[in-house]
């Protein structure tokens, strides 16, 4: 399997992209198709000592970087050139099997919407995060590539979502809820009760009903369907608030003598928390609905990090979820 990798996307490019993708190809025997200026690449191959590991991977040179500040549809426009445009144009030409970028979110949507193109029958393709929660883990969908929806927009995130969970996660029998501001069936606008009905009727998901925000980290649902303005706030808050409470229990451990020894007491149970509760331990989002698999790396990601979203990204390429998707979209794309 070749994952085509955006050399230059994200905050730590090229240095912890270049180490990702060498702790892939040696742990999960991916090959890896890297976009970017190549003197570039192996000028920081060279600082980090892995000359060898760059040697086994293919390079596809380009002459631009999209940054973050750009504009989303600047990856068909001013940017044509940069590794995220050469990267998606590979993907869509059948020169890998994946493609994963740490880059600008907003750019990753447009061109995986203009240049690999959505799966027929599709409406909008759709950003989803996997987050921690107290009794595993959430797919949030979508969280930020569609402000303004559609009910049946709605359905197909619970169904895409679903069968992700389902497929690369391993969750049998997902259970999909509709963020909301309540649990009662005639609750929030005409958005989310016409949407409900949809995923009522539907006997494709397992639709719990709605879910309110809190019921997220405590695992009321496998799949939490939002539009995108909606879904967007309830991940930065979710992040937010997992990173103070981190930074609490941190001071708290480092107050005074009492709490330093206790802190070594816990020491081991704290660390399995903390790998827990990061969202950093997922890699990232799949971008849903796209014609082949495109996997966003979280923006500020760490070596580990991009290992983590390229081994996620190569079980999205082998659990037949594209192929999947087509059967289940027909009759969800009212106009």
């Amino acid at each position: 399997m070749k994952i085509i990798v955006d050399g230059f996307g994200g905050d730590n490019a090229p240095g912890e992209i270049l180490l990702g993708c060498a702790q892939a190809r040696k742990e999960l025997g991916v090959e890896i198709l890297l976009t970017g200026d190549r003197a570039r690449l192996e000028a920081a191959a060279r600082e980090l000592g892995i000359e060898q590991d760059l040697a086994g991977m293919e390079i596809l040179p380009c002459g631009d970087v999209l940054t973050m500040e750009d504009e989303a549809t600047s990856v068909i426009r001013e940017k044509s050139d940069s590794s995220m445009a050469v990267g998606l144009r590979a993907l869509a030409e059948g020169r890998g099997d994946a493609f994963a970028s740490a880059g600008n979110s907003g750019a990753l949507v447009v061109g995986a919407t203009a240049i690999v193109k959505r799966i027929r029958g599709v409406k909008r393709v759709s950003f989803a995060p996997v987050l921690p929660t107290s009794t595993g883990f959430v797919m949030l969908n979508d969280a930020g590539a569609n402000v303004d929806c559609r009910p049946e927009m709605l359905l197909q995130f619970g169904l895409l979502g679903a069968e992700y969970m389902k497929r690369v996660m391993g969750v049998q029998d997902p259970r999909v809820g509709l963020l909301n501001v309540g649990t009662e069936s005639h609750k929030g606008d005409d958005l989310r009760r016409e949407a409900y009905g949809l995923l009522s009727a539907c006997e494709d998901v397992h639709f719990v009903g709605n879910i309110e925000a809190r019921d997220i980290p405590t695992g009321g649902c496998d799949v939490a369907v939002a539009d995108g303005f909606t879904g967007n706030v309830a991940l930065k808050l979710f992040e937010g608030v997992s990173l103070t409470l981190l930074g609490m229990v941190k001071d708290v451990f480092k107050k005074n003598l009492k709490t330093k020894l206790g802190a070594a007491l816990v020491l081991k149970e704290m660390q399995e928390m903390k790998k827990r509760v990061d969202y950093n331990e997922y890699g990232g989002a799949p971008i849903m609905g796209a014609s082949k698999p495109i996997y966003k790396i979280h923006g500020n990601a760490k070596a580990v990090t991009v290992k983590n979203a390229l081994r996620l990204t190569k079980s999205y390429v082998e659990s037949g979820f594209q192929e999947r998707v087509v059967q289940l979209v027909r009759g969800t794309d009212r106009a």
